[in-house]
């Protein structure tokens, strides 16, 4: 990832929680999304990445739920926020900056979560790759994507086939509940569940 990336979402970390679901600040919204990650991940105190974490709102929220969290995002803005966040809350949250791309951390993981990233990397199948192969044995690639009224994103039916080609099961949820975004959606969006 180049320097330039990296100052867009500098830029974008003061503005960026801002959005009911990157701030995680309704408790409606918060609560929705509590219940959905449960629901979809192994259960505490299993260790999750959370790659390209941002301002670190679900990091923190899976620590709260009892998970074991390492946070990586390119940009120190970003990650700044994460931990004050993190400490705002009383959790903790272990923060790297990097590209997510090719993480630079140690696995296995018991699960690689990414939320809203895909969009914006080259080579997907590539990084799907990467993030599997730090999986532990029977770990889960959770992915939360979507295409957006913007025309930015994945539609679900491009990028489920890629996420089946590198693991041994994946499951697509769509996700249209108004409660985890703040508002009614009119655009796409949904969970893949993946086991390596």
């Amino acid at each position: 990832m180049t320097s330039a990336v990296r100052e867009v979402w500098d830029k974008e970390a003061d503005r960026f929680d801002e959005h009911p679901d990157h701030g995680l600040s309704d408790a409606r919204v918060r609560t929705a999304w509590s219940a959905l990650l449960l629901d979809a991940l192994p259960e505490p105190p299993a260790r999750a990445l959370d790659a390209g974490c941002g301002t670190g709102s679900v990091a923190a929220l899976l620590a709260e739920l009892g998970f074991t969290v390492q946070g990586i995002d390119l940009s120190p803005r970003m990650l700044e926020q994460a931990a004050a966040k993190a400490r705002r809350l009383g959790v903790e949250v272990a923060l790297i900056e990097g590209d997510v791309s090719d993480p630079p951390v140690a696995g296995p993981f018991d699960v690689v979560l990414s939320r809203h990233v895909l969009w914006a990397l080259p080579d997907v199948p590539a990084v799907l790759g990467r993030w599997t192969r730090l999986l532990a044995p029977g770990g889960r690639l959770v992915l939360v994507e979507g295409r957006w009224h913007t025309g930015a994103g994945w539609r679900a039916d491009d990028l489920l086939p890629i996420v089946r080609g590198g693991t041994s099961t994946a499951e697509l949820r769509h996700l249209p509940d108004p409660a985890l975004w703040g508002f009614p959606i009119q655009d796409e969006r949904y969970l893949i569940i993946a086991t390596a």
